[in-house]
This record gives C-alpha cells, structure tokens and sequence, in this order.
C-alpha cells in the first residue's frame, strides 16, 4: 500500500514538474519569441548599362569586393566619341548661323530705322535670327547628351558591395537598360525572421534580439526595425498580382496553421562570418528595448 502511494505522489509530482516546464516554455515562447525560420537578406543593385554596345574591358570578376565608383566593365566608345564630334560640328555650324543671322538684323534694323525696307524684311530677319538662337541651344544639347552617352561607356559601381553571380566576358553585346551582374549592397544587410501571426502582438520596434547562424555558436545581437504588414495570399484571393508581398509556404499543408510574417532585424553586433544573403539563423528575442535604436536603418557592422 505505501508502495503504492510512493509510486502515485512520484507520479504526480512527475506530472506536475513537466506540466510546469511546459507552461513555463509556452509562456516563455510567447512573450519571448524565438525562431530558426529566418534569412540573412541584403539589397540587391541590378547594374545594367545606360548605352548599348560591346564590351571592351571588364575591371572586376565574381565575388569581388568593391567599393563606390570602382570601375566595373567598360563598353566600347568608338562610335560615342563619333557623335560626340558630329554634335560638335553642330554646335559650331549653329553659332556661326547665329552670326550671319545676327549681322543680317543689324543691317535690316539699320535700313528699317531709315524707312529703306519694309517693316516685313525687318520682322523675317528678326525670326531668322530667333530660330538661330533656337537652334543653337538645340545642338548644344545634342553636344551635351552626345558627351553623357561618351561618359556611360563605363560603368562604376553605385555602391559599396559584392559583384556576384558574374557570367560575362569582354566582347559581349550589352543593350541598354539589361541587367548585367549584380552587386550585393554592403550597407544593407538585415535578418528576416518569420514569426507566427499569434506572436506579433508580443514584438516591439526595438526589441533586441539575440541571432546565432547555423554552423556558428557564437552569437551576436540584433534589434528589431520593422514588421511586415502583409504577405502573398497563395489561394488567389489577393490583390498582389505583381508579386511584390513575400510568398511563405506553410510547413503543414493539412492543418491550419497561423500565417507567419517577416520581422526585420538589424545586426547591432559583429557576426562571426561576414553574412551572406540566404544564410539560415536563429533568432530569439529577448524583453529588452533598445528606445534609442532609429527604425529602417540598413547600416550592419561587419567583421
């Protein structure tokens, strides 16, 4: 009999320790969200040349690091530098016209004062010489436009960052407006961390968060900057038709799941790795605000 009690209290006190520890982890899993559905993620700068033609020079390859106003390829200016002369011509043909237009007035001002012509001669040399001007600041812009088509013949990088994903060669034909390579912008690395819709409620701007990638131990810090305000509706029934609200899959097709949403957070640490767009972390968020933290600040340390 007391066997039997001792075996029913330890089996009580068994059930009671884990339903506390399961309680405990809810509530903890609630009020302090954490998470191993989550990306590094950076913007990504499509550089795509302002001019068509061949490339005659390439000044990085792939995975390169670069910086601002690095040189990344350059196309060739043959033809650039010959309409950059033609527009030239243009201008000195115009500015010599505006003379001869310009003398013609004076002297037909000159023979209209002394009632030598007629007030018609006088008024058609005063439109010949406003169409000169006129077309005189024409070709100085054509000169203008021919010179900035000279100058996108190269192509610098527009930001700190990483050219990657590079599959070009000098010789190929590029066409303006096409997307060649792109650069990794340095400056804008940032976590999204996928929580439950039931946990939002408990997420703040500012919120610090503690960030672990995987293959890494080491941690670093982070801090909460924003929180997504929708996501792609998948059954059809959403206005989104161009695909700009981010898709995410439920992990369990036959249950109904709550939606997850893409909270930002900015790297406030240095990470044991330089990050990389796609890389898997863990993020747990902890009750601590950072109330000076500036949301939407893209800046990251890296080591």
């Amino acid at each position: 009999m007391k066997a039997r009690l001792f075996n029913f209290l330890i089996t009580l006190v068994v059930v009671c320790l884990a339903t506390w520890a399961a309680w405990t982890l809810y509530q903890r899993y609630l009020y302090d969200p954490w998470t191993r559905d989550s990306q590094v993620r950076a913007n990504i700068v499509g550089i795509a040349p302002r001019v068509s033609g061949p490339i005659t020079h390439i000044a990085v390859h792939d995975n390169q690091q670069i910086k601002s106003g690095d040189l990344l390829f350059e196309i060739d200016p043959a033809d650039f530098n010959a309409q950059l002369n033609v527009a030239a011509g243009q201008v000195l043909n115009s500015e010599a016209n505006l003379k001869q237009r310009k003398q013609d007035l004076d002297r037909q001002s000159e023979l209209y004062r002394n009632h030598v012509v007629a007030e018609q001669d006088f008024q058609n040399a005063q439109d010949n010489f406003s169409a000169a001007q006129a077309q005189l600041v024409s070709a100085k812009a054509n000169l203008e436009l021919a010179r900035l088509n000279l100058s996108y013949t190269k192509v610098f990088a527009p930001v700190n960052g990483y050219v990657t994903n590079m599959n070009t060669s000098e010789g190929t034909y590029v066409t303006a407006g096409k997307q060649l390579l792109a650069l990794v912008d340095a400056s804008s690395f940032w976590i999204a961390a996928y929580f439950k819709e039931t946990q939002l409620a408990h997420i703040q701007i500012g919120q610090k968060a503690n960030l672990a990638l995987m293959g890494y131990k080491q941690p670093f810090q982070g801090v909460v900057r924003s929180i997504g305000w929708g996501i792609y509706v998948q059954d059809g029934s959403g206005s989104d038709a161009t695909g700009l609200l981010p898709s995410i899959s439920q992990t369990v097709d036959w249950v109904r799941l709550p939606q997850r949403f893409a909270v930002r957070i900015e790297p406030s640490g240095a990470p044991p790795v330089p990050l990389r767009i796609g890389q898997t972390v863990s993020v747990a968020l902890t009750p601590d605000i950072d109330h000076t933290a500036a949301p939407l600040n893209h800046g990251v340390v890296q080591p």
